[in-house]
């Protein structure tokens, strides 16, 4: 197996990585810290001088701005003409997707990579259309500001004041193949923008004014030199990967600090904190795992632990790798990550003689010459521990040495049978077998305790003289001091596999709990799902009890428990909320509030604390002023608590979309009711008052015919009022729940004809088309509602439907359902408007021309027909397939309730058999 610091070999990430960009298209971004800097001309110019080296070249899209130097590059390219999109009444130009798909060029320019498309295009931002063209293998050279980055947006809008609209991801600028800076110093660019170059006067104005000062530039201008500089430098690693460069080369630096088991990791984090600052350089802290990490102490586990969670909240990133040679692994790490300095501590004299290698300090300075190495020296004192607080000594194992002596007296028992039958050196191998099964048991100081009383045995039993640990023979001595160190080798070597088995089942567990909680919280939907899954797995995991406090109305108030906890006494809420409000933990085993009965972990996500998460031992678990949780316990206690944050903030996030949904929901009704009300309201309101009004003035001078004519105006247009405040009374009743059809036997045919009189008025010459199934059965409906259903259904026909078109109202019975079909002669519903026609104030788009109407008619007659168990749906009409989709049929499905017997209604049923629905699924084309 190579050696990881001296392994020659490509990564094979890089290699696959750089695999796949072969299979795309190559980006090229002309990067600007501000508009003007000239990234268009830029490109143009780059554009021009490969076409004139033979590569085909078109352009997509190049806005110049009126800009006449850019308009004269654009003299000999081939531009592909933009595609036209009609938005709201306007024309506008766009990039032709799939011109530039069919023509497939070598490369293509996009300019302004972050622009937002027209709604209608394929994709809402140009950036992804330059991902299609990408992924159809072709290369594209485009234009960004930096100020269009999402992740400095908000940045942005502190210096200038001005909150940038159009952004893409960051991901975007990291998958461009090659980065261009354009640069232009402040002051150069404000004489441009006074000389008209970068914006009409009009605009250049307004732009001195606010974005283009000179603290604003120069700003902007120090992002854009960070943000190529960072590519630049992934690049550059991405180079040394994929050709197996071991570097390091020092082009910028990055510092990383390796981390003990000691309390000294805290120091160490601190000081390349510093050293990162000074430098203004990233940083990564790196702890090494190997075997000796399963034997470390709890309060060493909980020092590494402590030191990368430090690491984190200080702004640099943590690492964590396994293996056996700890300096190996640092070497090969800092080489893949480019790194320029490595800090490393100094071993404590007292801690370098458990070991019986050289320090990983000294390892690392005597394997490489490439990294600058900083010892940080000296050793922080533990804190000082009270004697409720201090750890207890550890007991020794008895089990293991009883278990030892007696596996060495079997060993014995099979020596002597063995020294009946083979030479002395055979019976060596019983005891190794002995001492490899305790080292595989129960770890090194059992097994060299195995391996001592084996070797003392093995002497007084089979070496001359026999019964007694003289050795008289030199032969006997070689053998039995061989057999002692290899008896010794095999222990340790046993004893660390076993460390290693521990380690990866303890590790197995962890990850397998972590995730048992994840899949937990992850299924769980609404917040109580969530608050009920994590406090069930903490208590399950924990062995205890736990709660979650939330906060509401300014106050902590406990939101679930397991076992079920409504309330907490006085101290466990003081610790409560002091956890809550300084971020710490708090409670029982802690060293703030710890009289209380619960220890209490703050659960906090990016947005800030969003509540508390409690903990408690069951009775007898931790005695009064024990530690309630092992460091073990407490490292998983924190990796829960952090996931439980993020659940709960999801679901918060749900809920805020949710409302944000409702509220947008409830103001686009709250904009169609006053549209509807300013003009369903007036409009016969002033009909009403003209026609009052002319009455009261001219009255006396009128003719009668032109009297009755007002007259009949005024009460045409107070039904039409009436009709309105009588659909808002309906809507709101059905919106409430509160509509309860008053059913009865009715003939279908009797609501219709009822129906056709109040709306014989507005039919006008319309002439009408009556075709009903005769022997159509009694059905259970309130008729005065089933009425307004036909009467709205009417009413929206003739609205959309021209003068002297037809009318045609069928009904037919079949399958236990009467089908009742409406159809006109309009305009016809588009296929996606057919389902919508149906919501409250939804109205299909017509221009100017469009009927007047609320748009609460056909949601009604829904709320009206669902209340009587049926169904209405919105169909092309009949003339569609002849007619070009022209017409509309509203079909209505009214369930034939079981009934009694009634005779046929034409009184021609020679039997007279019981009247019904024909058990037949065809259409009945009778009116067709």
């Amino acid at each position: 197996m190579a050696d990881p610091d001296t392994d020659d070999r490509p990564s094979p990430d890089a290699l696959l990585e750089e695999a796949n960009r072969e299979r795309r298209g190559r980006l090229k971004i002309f990067l600007g810290a501000a508009p003007g800097v000239g990234k268009t001309y830029a490109m143009l110019e780059d554009a021009r001088a490969r076409m004139r080296d033979g590569t085909g070249v078109v352009v997509g899209v190049v806005e110049t701005h009126g800009r006449r130097d850019t308009e004269a590059l654009l003299d000999g390219l081939d531009i592909l003409p933009r595609r036209r999109i009609d938005y709201r009444g306007r024309a506008f130009q766009e990039m032709d997707l799939d011109a530039i798909l069919a023509r497939r060029p070598k490369l293509v320019l996009v300019d302004e990579l972050a622009h937002t498309n027209i709604p209608g295009s394929r994709h809402v931002k140009r950036w992804q259309d330059v991902e299609e063209i990408l992924d159809a293998g072709i290369d594209v050279c485009s234009t960004l500001n930096v100020q269009h980055l999402e992740s400095l947006n908000d940045v942005v809008e502190r210096i200038s004041g001005i909150k940038v609209r159009e952004t893409l991801p960051d991901s975007v600028l990291q998958r461009a193949d090659e980065i261009a800076l354009i640069d232009l110093p402040p002051r150069e660019l404000i004489r441009r923008l006074q000389e008209g170059k970068v914006y009409v006067p009009e605009q250049a104005k307004r732009a001195a004014d606010h974005f283009f000062s000179a603290g604003t530039l120069t700003a902007l201008r120090e992002m854009a030199l960070r943000q190529a500089a960072e590519r630049v430098d992934a690049q550059m690693l991405r180079y040394m990967r994929t050709h197996a460069i071991a570097g390091p080369w020092p082009t910028r630096e990055r510092i990383l600090v390796c981390i003990g088991d000691g309390p000294q990791a805290l120091r160490l984090v601190r000081t390349a904190k510093r050293a990162a600052e000074r430098r203004d350089a990233p940083w990564v802290a790196l702890y090494v795992e190997t075997h000796r990490h399963h034997s470390l102490s709890e309060e060493d586990k909980d020092c590494i632990a402590q030191a990368l969670r430090l690491a984190e909240q200080l702004g640099g990133e943590t690492a964590v790798v396994q293996g056996e040679r700890a300096a190996a692994e640092i070497l090969a790490f800092a080489r893949a990550r480019n790194v320029s300095q490595i800090i490393v501590g100094r071993a404590h004299p007292r801690r370098r003689l458990r070991v019986l290698h050289q320090s990983v300090t000294t390892d690392l300075l005597a394997r490489d010459e490439d990294f600058d190495v900083m010892v940080v020296a000296g050793e922080e004192e533990r804190p000082a521990r009270s004697l409720e607080t201090r750890a207890p000594s550890p007991v020794l194992d008895w089990p293991a040495y009883i278990v030892a002596t007696l596996t060495v007296a079997a060993a014995t028992a099979v020596g002597l049978l063995i020294d009946v039958w083979l030479p002395l050196p055979n019976i060596s191998v019983a005891y190794l077998v002995g001492v490899l099964l305790v080292a595989i048991r129960y770890g090194l100081a059992p097994s060299i305790y195995a391996s001592v009383l084996s070797f003392l045995t093995f002497n007084f039993l089979f070496t001359e003289p026999k019964y007694t640990f003289a050795i008289t023979d030199v032969q006997n001595i070689m053998t039995v001091f061989f057999f002692l160190v290899a008896a010794v080798i095999t222990s340790n070597l046993a004893a660390r596999v076993r460390a290693q088995v521990e380690t990866t089942r303890l590790s197995a567990r962890r990850t397998a709990n972590l995730y048992d909680f994840n899949r937990r919280v992850s299924a769980a939907v609404g917040l109580d799902d969530v608050l009920w899954a994590v406090v069930h797995h903490v208590a399950a995991t924990m062995n205890g009890r736990s709660l979650v406090l939330l906060p509401r109305d300014g106050r902590l108030e406990v939101a679930a428990g397991y076992p079920p906890e409504d309330t907490l006494d006085e101290k466990s809420m003081a610790a409560a909320r002091w956890s809550w409000e300084n971020g710490k933990t708090a409670g029982r085993g802690s060293t703030t509030l710890p009289a209380a009965d619960w220890l209490f972990l703050p659960l906090r996500t990016g947005r800030g604390p969003i509540g508390v998460l409690g903990v408690q031992a069951m009775q007898g678990q931790a005695m009064a002023g024990q530690q309630l949780l092992s460091p073990e316990q407490g490292r998983l206690l924190d990796t829960l608590a952090d996931q439980a944050a993020v659940a709960i903030e999801r679901t918060a996030l749900v809920a805020d979309i949710e409302t944000a949904r409702v509220a947008a929901e409830t103001e686009r009704l709250r904009s169609a009711l006053l549209s509807s009300l300013s003009h369903d309201l007036r409009t016969p309101l002033v009909s009403i008052l003209g026609a009052s009004s002319s009455l009261t003035s001219y009255g006396e001078t009128l003719a009668p015919p032109e009297r009755a004519e007002l007259v009949q105006t005024i009460q045409e247009e107070a039904e039409r009022l009436n009709r309105f405040v009588q659909n808002l009374l309906d809507m709101t009743r059905i919106g409430s729940g509160t509509l309860k059809p008053r059913t009865d036997w009715v003939e279908l045919s009797d609501v219709i004809a009822a129906a056709l009189e109040r709306a014989k008025r507005m039919l006008g010459d319309r002439p009408l088309r009556l075709e009903l199934e005769p022997g159509l059965p009694l059905l259970r409906l309130d008729p005065v509602l089933v009425g307004q259903v036909f009467f709205n259904l009417i009413d929206n026909a003739c609205k959309y439907s021209p003068e002297g078109s037809p009318i045609t109202i069928a009904a037919r019975c079949r399958d236990a359902e009467v089908r009742v079909e409406l159809c006109d002669r309009g305009p016809g519903i588009p296929e996606a408007d057919r389902e919508r026609i149906f919501d409250m104030f939804y109205r299909v788009e017509a221009g100017d021309t469009q009927s007047a109407g609320t748009g609460l008619g056909l949601a009604i007659c829904r709320g009206i027909v669902e209340a009587h168990g049926g169904s209405i749906r919105a169909l092309p009409g009949h003339d569609g397939a002849t007619n070009h989709g022209m017409g509309t049929c509203i079909v209505l499905q009214l369930p034939v309730p079981a009934g009694p017997e009634i005779a046929d209604i034409e009184g021609d049923s020679a039997s007279g058999e019981e009247s019904g629905c024909e058990e037949s699924g065809g259409e009945n084309p009778g009116h067709r």
